[in-house]
């Protein structure tokens, strides 16, 4: 069993590697895709100092708790964009047969498939993340506390966003709603949530957990909560469950497209 898992991890970064290799044979593209992306993201910081510069804070956000919640948000879209891009694009794996690819290996078949591809302007936003945190002010245990809470938090967006493109061994046209859901996690996570009132606060603890994801690791950085960090992990890990059992019980209703392509 061990050694399953131990071989499925070499699998996934080889997958990671090769990808990551490919884009690295234009560099120029790669540097620039990952230079704008951190320039980019660098707008909302002068957007919040500009409302900043109105009021002291909004809810119980100031501004380092904004600048927090902003690079945490980066650092957690470009943890799932960069490892698990597919995720984001599985129904069309699914409609176009592409999954055929994935099927006949001796692998597992949704690590495999949303482990093939990265996007390279993800790395600007892991850096974007960095420079976030450091300005927010360095220490040993928020440093670990925050890179815990991108992983979970990039593990439940990656989750959402398969359990919703898996509708698409069910449904047509799926992959609008797992768009909108994808797109609505991501606005709305640079944003406090004491902004937001009841069904939609609600919504986004439940349906769309950005308050999972995001609002609640930022609580225990600033001030650690055991309770909550248990309620993180936990919920983390019930969606990893979630995902992998619908999306295999959507694989039974795959039909291949008799597809022929090959991966190494």
């Amino acid at each position: 069993m061990l050694m399953a898992v131990r071989n499925q991890i070499k699998v996934i970064f080889l997958s990671i590697k090769y990808a990551l290799m490919r884009e690295l044979l234009n560099k120029t593209t790669f540097l620039s895709n990952v230079i704008f992306m951190v320039l980019n993201n660098s707008s909302m910081i002068i957007q919040w100092l500009i409302l900043f510069s109105i009021r002291d804070n909004f809810g119980d956000y100031g501004l380092k708790q904004v600048i927090l919640l902003i690079g945490l948000s980066s650092s957690i879209y470009g943890f799932a964009h960069f490892f698990f891009e597919k995720s984001f694009k599985l129904s069309e794996t699914i409609n176009t047969g592409k999954l055929d690819a994935y099927i006949v290996q001796p692998k597992n078949i949704l690590l495999s498939t949303i482990t093939s591809d990265i996007q390279v302007s993800a790395l600007g936003d892991l850096l974007f993340g960095l420079i976030v945190y450091l300005f927010y002010g360095f220490s040993f245990p928020s440093f670990i506390l925050y890179y815990i809470f991108t992983m979970t938090g990039g593990l439940i967006l990656v989750c959402i966003s398969v359990i919703f493109h898996s509708l698409s061994f069910w449904f047509n046209n799926a992959d609008l709603g797992a768009d909108t859901i994808n797109n609505m996690m991501i606005n709305v996570s640079t944003y406090p949530d004491s902004i937001f009132k009841g069904a939609v606060k609600w919504l986004l603890f439940t349906i769309i957990p950005v308050g999972i994801a995001n609002y609640i690791p930022v609580k225990i950085i600033t001030s650690f909560n055991p309770y909550l960090f248990i309620i993180n992990i936990s919920v983390c890990l019930l969606f990893i469950v979630i995902t992998f059992i619908i999306f295999y019980k959507g694989l039974r209703r795959y039909s291949s497209s008799n597809l022929m392509s090959a991966r190494i």
